[in-house]
């Protein structure tokens, strides 16, 4: 899996730093791949209207989409959309779901 962080070029998103730091703590580094983009193919073939726009991406199942643009999430708000992506991605219940008596395997409390 990947995510896909597109800005303009000259601009430099917090998002990144954001991603990064999220990724690193909820121990995800190695299972989802960060990259950054500026290229207008990549605008014009999701539609992006207003950056940053984060792009998730699964070739596995042929899945891309815009999940949010034209903001930066709070840390905590990040951190809850990947693990709820990784939860999804994986058959894990989402956190919150009342799924079967387990424990999604995340760190959070499902």
């Amino acid at each position: 899996m990947k995510i896909i962080i597109y800005w303009e070029e000259g601009e430099r998103s917090p998002l990144i730093k954001t991603l990064n730091i999220s990724l690193e703590e909820l121990g995800l580094t190695d299972f989802i791949k960060l990259e950054e983009t500026f290229e207008d193919s990549v605008k014009q073939e999701m539609w992006i209207k207003e950056t940053p726009a984060l792009i998730i991406e699964e070739e596995s199942i042929d899945f891309k989409d815009v999940i949010f643009e034209g903001q930066t999430p709070p840390e905590d708000e990040i951190k809850a959309m990947i693990i709820s992506i990784v939860g999804w991605e994986s058959g894990w219940g989402s956190c919150g779901s009342l799924e079967a008596d387990w424990s999604c395997g995340t760190g959070c409390s499902c």
